[in-house]
Formats: C-alpha cells, structure tokens, sequence
C-alpha cells in the first residue's frame, strides 16, 4: 500500500470536509494552458487577494507560483493553500506533478463543473482566462472538487502502454476501413465479400494486383502463386477460384498506377502498425506482471492480459476506494434515473456511463467472454435470466450487471490479495 498516496487520500478528505466557509484556506485557480498559465487567489470564504497571476510552464514559472502564493498566505495569516486545476489536455499534468512533490495539496476541478459554474458568477457566458482561473477557486473553496490521482511510476508506465495500444488499435481499424471502404468499394467490390474469411490472401491481392482486368488476363495458376502466402488447402484453393472467376465479371472502377501505389502503402502500413501492436501487448504484459494484484485478477474467468491490465490500471491502489460503489462510479457502472413529475416512480434507472469508458468496455467483454465459458457465471447468468427471459435485451442488461459484479470482485481480490473464489458469486 502506498504510504504517501494514503496521506494525500486523508488530506483531501479533510480539506474537503473544513474548507467550505473556512477563514484558514488559501484557495488557488490555475486555468492551465501550454505556454503560460493563469492563476487567481483568493479565501474560501470568498474575498479575492490577487486577481491575476501569469506565469510560463516552465521551472521559474513555477518557482514564481509557489513564492506568490506563499507570500499571500503569509499576508493574510492564511495557514494553508490549496491549488486546484483543471485537467486541460495534458498541460496540467507537469504542474501537478511538480506542486506534489513540493508538498502542496492539489485538487481537480472537472470541466463540466467549470463550464456549469461558469454563468453563476457574474450571470454571462462571457470566458477568458482570468475568470476561468476565478471560477476554479470558487469551485475549490464548495468543495466541489475531486482527488488528483498521481500514479506511481510503474502504473503510469501502465497507464501509458494501455493508452498506446487504445491508439494502435484506432489506427488498425482506421486502415482496414480505408482498405475496405475506399479502394475495394471502387475498384474491386466482388472481393469485398472474402475479406472476413481469408484477410491474409485479400490483403495480398490488394497489395500486389488490386485491377481486376490484371486479374482477369492471369492464369489461375500464376494468379494462386502470387497471392497465396501460406498454403491452407483446398479450401484456399476454392476461394481464391471464386475470386479469379469474380474479376472477369468484375464492376470496378479502372484504376491507375497510383492506386496500386496506395494499396501497397495502405497493406505496408497496416502490417506495421499490427507489429507494432504486438510489441506494445509484450510491453503492457511485462509491466503488468510486476504488480502482484495482476496474477489474482487473472484468475477470475473471462478475464485475459488485456482486460486485467485494464481492471489494474484504473483501480491502482484498492485502499484508494471506501465502499464498492465508489469503484462502480469509477467506471460509470453506477445506477442513475431521471425521476421528476408525474412518471417519477416509474423512471428506469441506467449506468450513468460518466466514468471510464475503456474500462466499461473492457468488463463487458470479460462478462462475455465468462457468461459462456465458466461453468459457474453460466450458472450466475442464467439465474440472472430466470423468469426475465422474454424481456427485450435483457441478455445484453445481465451482461452489464454481471460486468459490474465482476469489477467488485475484482476490487476485492487486490485488497485481499486472494484468488477468484466462486463463492464470491453468490455474496449479496
């Protein structure tokens, strides 16, 4: 357990619990951007000390920040500051970094709470940078604001090669599309309909002779020697047949040069991109396996490399989380209803979906994966299922209950440092 991180967790309780009217707070705004940064100071009950402070994002800058500030509090018999940021991109993250080293106490503001408060001071919608510094501290001295998460080195690291693969797999998918939707659906549509079944053998096509007419004027012979990488048999044999037979008859575009060009560009650089991936998976399981909560959590059914490195990323230190509905937030898991007027007590509530959604996705999957494989979430979902059978999409609601059963298990196995127990199944 992280000894400072659990210090951090008890001083961002008590902040948030003494700072609302309190005459002893500091309260600092920073509105964060990429050169310079703009802060306002001011007490939490209101009364403004130092409207505009600019300083760069750099060493000085900051050094210019933390003497100001001090000097402030030092005027004011204050006794103690807090900073609180607005996650912009990833400007804030060197800032936030740099205060918590230096023993400040950081908070985060959301931005939707900036942008809702943000009409509430002076009644207009007018923003620039000085009023978005104001209006973070006046967030920060309601409390109204959230714990900064600074993860330890190894689980940013994490964190980063998650992030990583995310966008590997964007570009993936980005390429397949482009392959599919730009240059099949032009110049050879027929062979759109293999691409499923057979990638390897379409991409080679793709790759070295896209033109159907180049296609049509090859024997069959020469045409399965060019693209058939790997010999898989006569099932090969009879699809790439039906191809040759589909480029005689072939209602594509007629293609230059230049689309040839782009075709093996396209296949080149979907090949790198998906070595490259699985370089990135190596990394996210070397790095995974120095945690011990990694091991626990593959034990539960459904969950593989990915979805545990997922699940231990975003929870980090379980000590973090007071109650297992705190961790369901985490994910947007949590149940949330519309309930006004006449139909209030008939409003159905629903996940909220306002926390992570890679995390959500990933647990769904593992819920998936284990609903049809592990004898005892079979026997957990269908009794889910029972006497609900014929209610419309029922299966894919059990599956998200079922995800949001497997996350707390998940929370409880890294505090307990045990294995999956089906036992836990059954728990209220």
């Amino acid at each position: 357990m992280n000894i400072e991180d659990t210090t951090r967790r008890e001083q961002f309780s008590q902040i948030k619990t003494e700072i609302c009217g309190s005459d002893q707070y500091l309260v600092v705004g920073i509105d964060v951007a990429k050169d310079k940064h703009h802060a306002f100071m001011g007490t939490a009950t209101g009364k403004s000390l130092l409207r505009k402070l600019v300083f760069e994002n750099n060493l000085d800058g900051f050094g210019k920040l933390l003497a100001h500030s001090q000097a402030v509090k030092v005027r004011n018999a204050l006794s103690k500051v807090v900073f609180g940021l607005e996650p912009t991109g990833n400007y804030h993250k060197p800032l936030a970094a740099y205060l918590i080293r230096c023993g400040c106490h950081v908070v985060l503001v959301t931005g939707k709470a900036v942008k809702n408060n943000r009409e509430q001071l002076d009644g207009r919608w007018d923003k620039n940078d000085d009023k978005d510094a104001a209006n973070v501290a006046d967030l920060v001295s309601r409390g109204r604001c959230l714990y900064y998460d600074l993860p330890s080195s190894d689980l940013g690291q994490l964190r980063q090669v998650l992030s990583l693969r995310r966008r590997l797999k964007k570009e993936e998918h980005r390429l397949r599309m482009n392959i599919r939707n730009n240059l099949l659906a032009q110049y050879f549509p027929e062979l759109d309909a293999y691409y499923s079944g057979c990638e390897a053998e379409t991409l080679a096509i793709v790759s070295r002779c896209l033109d159907p007419t180049q296609i049509a004027g090859m024997e069959f012979d020469a045409f399965f020697t060019q693209v058939a990488t790997k010999r898989r048999g006569i099932g090969q044999k009879l699809r790439l047949q039906k191809i040759h037979r589909s480029a005689i008859e072939s209602v594509g575009c007629p293609m230059g040069p230049v689309v040839q060009v782009e075709a093996q560009l396209l296949v080149n650089k979907l090949g790198l991109v998906r070595r490259q991936l699985k370089e990135a998976q190596e990394w996210m399981e070397d790095i995974a396996c120095e945690f011990a909560d990694y091991s626990y959590l593959l034990t539960i059914p459904g969950f593989g490399p990915y979805v545990a490195a997922t699940v231990l990323a975003a929870i980090g230190n379980p000590w973090r989380f007071d109650t297992a509905g705190q961790v369901l937030k985490l994910a947007g898991y949590d149940l949330s209803a519309s309930r006004s007027g006449k139909n209030s007590d008939r409003a159905a509530a629903v996940i909220s979906k306002k926390g992570n959604s890679q995390l959500r996705y990933a647990l769904y999957q593992a819920a998936r994966v284990a609903s049809s494989r592990s004898r005892d979430f079979i026997n957990y979902f269908t009794g889910l299922l029972r006497g609900r059978e014929r209610e419309r999409g029922i299966k894919t609601k059990m599956r998200v209950k079922l995800a949001a059963k497997m996350l707390k298990i998940a929370w409880t196995l890294m505090k307990k440092k045990q294995v999956f127990n089906p036992d836990y199944l059954n728990k209220a």
